[in-house]
């Protein structure tokens, strides 16, 4: 399917924590689609190379910038460099994150302040810097990478499920603002993705702690969620908005212990 209204494959995609993780799992999908990414992140020098892989093996362009999300007076530059090398920008993948693990007792100002404005403020301004961008390419998608924390209750980590369901919200909110412009935006909602910041957990909990809730028996890749976030970007998705993907291989709808 392919109108007025969806945008062209050659439109770049702009994926925050694209160096690693879902978020540079998505960036790949996107390539191998044609289309450019702008892998943004916090580690300068792995976001570059990952770029120049991504550029070598799919044949696209694609560029790495450093950025901390969590300060908004860095996003101008991050915006010039990427308008500068990637100038047709319709879509965003907001999938940079933290994770904090100390409950309750952990929650200080400074934990709360890191936790939502990385996950939760970016995806509102940079939705707002880059409408500019998303009105001149019809058809311009955009996907936040929320959790199913959003949904389930852990003690754990409070301020990552707060910033997840709250994605949620904001989604829908947006949803209702850009849809007159034919901007789409939704959430994809990873289970138990075996990504570099899981990785530690696993490691210290017992074997199959995870796998023995999920339907499928297994953690998920983080391929799997680039598709997901691929389709979601994609004109295939092109009447779907304010709208939630689960991808966590049957965790929620679980009764196992």
């Amino acid at each position: 399917m392919s109108d007025s209204t969806t945008p062209s494959l050659t439109t770049a995609v702009v994926v925050t924590g694209g160096a690693s993780g879902i978020g540079l799992a998505s960036a790949r999908a996107l390539a191998e689609a044609g289309r450019p990414v702008a892998l943004w992140d916090l580690n300068e020098a792995r976001a570059k190379s990952e770029a120049e892989a991504i550029t070598a093996e799919f044949g696209v362009a694609a560029i790495g910038v450093g950025i901390d999300l969590s300060n908004p007076d860095l996003y101008a530059d991050a915006l010039a460099t990427t308008r500068a090398a990637l100038p047709k920008i319709g879509g965003l993948v907001h999938a940079a994150g933290v994770v904090d693990q100390g409950s309750l007792e952990g929650v200080t100002v400074d934990v709360w302040d890191l936790g939502i404005n990385t996950h939760l403020r970016p995806l509102v301004l940079l939705t707002k810097e880059l409408l500019p961008d998303f009105q001149a390419n019809l058809g311009s998608a955009i996907v936040g990478i929320s959790s199913i924390n959003a949904h389930l209750g852990n003690a754990i980590n409070p301020v990552y499920s707060a910033a997840k369901g709250g994605m949620l919200a904001v989604v829908r909110s947006l949803a209702d603002r850009l849809g007159p412009e034919g901007i789409r935006i939704n959430c994809v909602s990873p289970g138990q993705i075996l990504t570099p910041m899981l990785q530690p957990t696993v490691d210290l909990l017992p074997e199959g702690t995870f796998e023995r809730r999920i339907l499928m028996g297994r953690l998920g890749k983080p391929e799997e969620v680039g598709r997901a976030v691929r389709f979601m970007l994609s004109d295939e998705a092109s009447y779907i908005t304010a709208s939630e993907l689960v991808v966590d291989g049957g965790n929620i709808s679980s009764q196992r212990m």
